[in-house]
C-alpha cells in the first residue's frame, strides 16, 4: 500500500509536511491528511499551471511563464485570491509613477 502512495504523488511529502507544521495550531499530522494534502496542492498546481498554459500569451509554443500566472490569477474569479503572491510584474519607474499619482490623489483631501 505504501509503495502505491509514493507512485501517486510527486510532490515531495517531507516538504508539505514541514509547511503544515510551520503553523503554530498544529501539532500532529495524520498520514492521511498529509496524503490527501500533499495530493490536493498537487492537483491545485496541475489545474493552475494548464489553465495559465491555455490562457497564455502564444508568444513561445510550449512555454509557461511567470507572467502568464499572474495574468491567470488576476483574470480568474477561482484564482484571483493569488493576485498578493503572483502580482503582475511592473517596471519600476512605472510603480513610481502609480506611486506619485496615489500620493496626489491623496493629498488632494
Amino acid at each position: 500500500e505504501e509503495e502505491f502512495v509514493l507512485q501517486a504523488i510527486s510532490l515531495p511529502i517531507s516538504r508539505v509536511r514541514l509547511i503544515m507544521k510551520s503553523s503554530p495550531d498544529v501539532s500532529s499530522i495524520n498520514q492521511d491528511a498529509l496524503f490527501l494534502t500533499t495530493k490536493a496542492t498537487e492537483l491545485f498546481v496541475q489545474h493552475l499551471a494548464l489553465t495559465s498554459f491555455n490562457n497564455r500569451s502564444q508568444t513561445e509554443a510550449n512555454t509557461l511563464n511567470y507572467s502568464d500566472l499572474a495574468k491567470t490569477a488576476e483574470e480568474s474569479d477561482t484564482f484571483h485570491f493569488l493576485t498578493d503572491i503572483l502580482p503582475k510584474k511592473i517596471l519600476a519607474q512605472d510603480y513610481l509613477k502609480t506611486l506619485e499619482q496615489m500620493q496626489d490623489e491623496d493629498s488632494d483631501f
